[in-house]
């Protein structure tokens, strides 16, 4: 597959470039991690040209920018080197915002905020009261982000107290106590996800130096495109039209249109998304969601993605229609600061230059 020799191969595991154990089958045989080995292909065939490489980082692409955050390595998801499934069996919200933070005191969303119209709103009112972040240190930092959240999560239907965020969340949007808990582990879940367009967008906002509230509405509204924390909301629609029309004739209507199923598939997690997968254990079984993913899975050979699971998690009790967006948006707002943070600390402004395909003058 790579057009080397079995030395190379050998130096790439020393590097650690390529995962490697031995065959349990055959103690004389190793085995070679298939997706470290897909990665390595696809980087020599692009080339070493500069415009190649750095049109690669756009989409899916070469990492382009160091981060200590979060990374998805070897099909898990690591929080500052912690598997964050493991760390959704227990933390809040202010647990994973204290780690992805790297804050040396509790974190509290339990500010007196009043309750806006909208998420939109709330964080836009914040903007004109708020300090650009510049030259400010980081505890303040994270005091402003603390109040944003705060209001961002009144606005999403949050209940004022000083209870954890997902009992606040429980609580104002009137479901039983036994919801709390898939509510915590799915904020957990989705707080970050390394560079996905949500967080390079408040990076790119955090990078000119606006305030903590304006990075969060520019996560804010990056997140509510259909391709990204849209997807929660079209799993949803796919969960309604199962419970009219029955799993297999919904599938059946949805494969033929050629397009793919929303709330399956994910290219960081070929084999299945640890998020989805943790989050579903969690759920009471549903005959109609159980089912949709069984097909689904059997059809296609994809498991379901965190799409999915947020979508089932809001099935299984009385959840706002648009309970899925408003639980990413606020899971991934602590992710949102951390980035924002990081980003003012290296003092640079992101701004890429455009590769020109446009009329030119004739002179």
């Amino acid at each position: 597959m790579l057009g080397i020799r079995a030395q190379t191969l050998y130096a790439y595991v020393s590097r650690g470039q390529i995962g490697m154990q031995p065959d349990p089958a055959d103690p004389r045989r190793s085995l070679y991690r298939a997706e470290d080995i897909e990665g390595l292909k696809t980087r020599r065939s692009r080339g070493r040209r500069v415009s190649i490489v750095a049109a690669s980082t756009m989409q899916w692409g070469e990492p382009s920018i160091e981060t200590a955050i979060s990374t998805v390595r070897h099909a898990r998801l690591l929080y500052r080197g912690q598997d964050a499934v493991t760390l959704a069996q227990t933390a809040t919200c202010e647990d994973a915002a204290r780690l992805l933070w790297d804050s040396a005191r509790p974190i509290s969303f339990a500010g007196m905020t009043p309750r806006a119209c909208d998420p939109f709103s709330a964080l836009a009112a914040l903007i004109p009261v708020s300090y650009p972040a510049l030259g400010r240190g980081v505890e303040k930092l994270h005091e402003d982000a603390e109040q944003a959240i705060a209001c961002l999560a009144t606005a999403l239907g949050a209940a004022t107290s000083q209870a954890p965020l997902h009992e606040r969340l429980a609580k104002g949007w009137g479901l039983d106590e036994p919801h709390s808990a898939p509510i915590r582990m799915a904020l957990v879940l989705i707080a970050d996800h390394e560079l996905n367009a949500s967080t390079f967008g408040v990076r790119v906002a955090a990078s000119t130096g606006a305030s903590m509230a304006a990075c969060l509405l520019a996560g804010l509204s990056t997140l509510s495109g259909p391709r990204h924390g849209g997807a929660a909301n079209a799993a949803m629609a796919l969960l309604h039209e199962a419970h009219a029309m029955g799993a297999r004739a919904t599938l059946t209507r949805h494969l033929a249109t050629g397009q793919a199923l929303p709330g399956f598939g994910h290219p960081l997690y070929p084999m299945g998304d640890p998020r989805a997968a943790a989050l579903l254990k969690a759920l009471p079984p549903n005959m109609l969601t159980d089912r949709l993913s069984q097909d689904a899975t059997d059809l296609t050979g994809t498991p379901p993605n965190i799409d999915f699971a947020l979508a089932a998690l809001a099935a299984s009790g009385n959840f706002p229609q648009d309970a899925p967006f408003r639980l990413f948006a606020l899971g991934r707002s602590l992710g949102w600061v951390a980035h924002a943070v990081e980003q003012l600390a290296t003092g640079s402004l992101i701004r890429p230059r455009g590769i020109y395909t446009g009329k030119l003058p004739p002179n």
